[in-house]
């Protein structure tokens, strides 16, 4: 297995040289006509992606997480959407952003190009295996992709149609390669692979970020460990604060963005909190709270230290009674993943407050913190949500996958 996988990862990178040089046209060609063959072919996919939810069921997976493995006809078109998305998006690769005339004549302009090789390791959602794809194959980088074995014959359905569609093309198959990596050690090996992988990025739960984070030989972007909270300060129109929180909770909780930690103002929590945690028992998530918390709602579970850095990814909830805005940007910057924090407040001062001072990659005034994400953001889709402070931040879209290039011109210039 080891000499298979690095001579996947070299005939990858071979590959990334046609990419990288390959016109906007063609590229998008390829991304419509792969658009155009997985709406052929949902019924294939579908069965495929049947295999691995009934044997995720077999195993005892939680209902969040079946749901994030689940393809259904609405999330395959939802994935071609996206592809003919990013298909309609400009090209970054080319993209001068920046030029200088020297004194000495030299001319140095500063160009976009692609990263090269791209290492995507992720857990449970095979729509990521798309996503990566179209993302990768715009921005004019290669991809190495290790899915979750939990969804095995969902990524190598949807792979196989990707390789399906680069030979009809006319690109190289090893373009887009998918990975087995069953064993920890060949994991461990892959993140060793600094002569054919660009940057590799995790896409999955704290532990295999931290994994990666901890072993990798190749630069490595964080992705995704999302502990999103939300404050309702004492000003919140409590009407706009319980569809917020109820949203952020409950639209989707096995996603990063959405929210883990609710935080209330001391001056409403007597009257607010009992009122919404109601809301949230009546959509079945389990209430876990402080003191204050537990105070004014008897039946609310404990809260302990772990569940303020919680990422539970599922119907549970922790609340804090805070003494403010100070509180709970404190609260935020201890506890939270860096991901996306909203306040809700009819005070200006407060909002300002909040948005300067807490550290995160996507901070929110009145709004849910479901909305971080690329299509929302209108980036099409997204490689990941970017929770490090270099190179990229928050959503990671075409642009974030590039890097420059510096062209110089001379005309027979030496340096004396």
């Amino acid at each position: 297995m080891e000499k298979n996988l690095k001579d996947v990862a070299r005939k990858t990178k071979e590959a990334s040289y046609f990419l990288a040089n390959i016109s906007s046209f063609h590229k998008d060609q390829f991304l419509l006509q792969l658009a155009d063959n997985l709406e052929r072919d949902e019924e294939e996919i579908k069965e495929e992606n049947r295999k691995d939810l009934e044997r995720a069921k077999d195993m005892g997976m939680r209902p969040s997480l079946l749901d994030r493995l689940e393809l259904s006809s609405s999330r395959i078109k939802a994935m071609a959407s996206g592809l003919r998305e990013v298909a309609n998006f400009p090209d970054p690769v080319g993209e001068v952003i920046e030029g200088s005339k020297r004194p000495n004549g030299l001319l140095i302009t500063k160009m976009r190009v692609p990263l090269g090789v791209l290492a995507i390791i992720y857990e449970a959602r095979p729509n990521v295996t798309i996503d990566s794809v179209g993302l990768g194959i715009k921005s004019g980088n290669a991809l190495l992709l290790r899915g979750s074995s939990s969804a095995i014959y969902s990524n190598q359905v949807l792979v196989d149609k990707t390789k399906e569609t680069l030979s009809q093309c006319g690109f190289p198959p090893d373009v887009v390669n998918l990975l087995e990596c069953k064993s920890h050690e060949e994991v461990q090996e892959l993140l060793t692979l600094r002569d054919y992988i660009d940057v590799i990025i995790p896409r999955g739960g704290a532990d295999l970020i931290k994994l990666v984070v901890e072993n990798s030989q190749v630069p490595v972007i964080e992705t995704g460990v999302g502990n999103c909270h939300v404050y309702v300060d004492g000003s919140a129109d409590w009407e706009m604060a319980e569809k917020i929180v109820i949203n952020a909770k409950t639209q989707r909780p096995s996603v990063c963005n959405a929210c883990e930690t609710l935080l209330v103002d001391n001056k409403i929590a007597p009257q607010f909190l009992p009122r919404m945690i109601h809301a949230l028992e009546e959509r079945e998530v389990e209430i876990r709270g402080c003191e204050k918390t537990r105070e004014l709602v008897k039946e609310v579970k404990l809260a302990t230290e772990e569940d303020w850095y919680a990422e539970y990814l599922d119907l549970i909830l922790a609340v804090k009674v805070v003494g403010g805005v100070e509180e709970a940007i404190k609260h935020i910057n201890k506890y939270g993943s860096h991901h996306s924090e909203a306040i809700v407040t009819q005070n200006y001062a407060a909002a300002r407050k909040f948005l300067e001072e807490v550290d995160a990659a996507a901070v929110y005034v009145n709004a849910s913190t479901r909305f971080t994400d690329g299509g929302e953001f209108g980036m099409g889709a997204e490689i990941g949500i970017s929770n490090q402070k270099l190179h990229a931040r928050g959503p990671m879209g075409l642009r974030e996958l590039t890097t420059v290039k510096y062209m110089v011109w001379g005309t027979g210039q030496i340096r004396e």
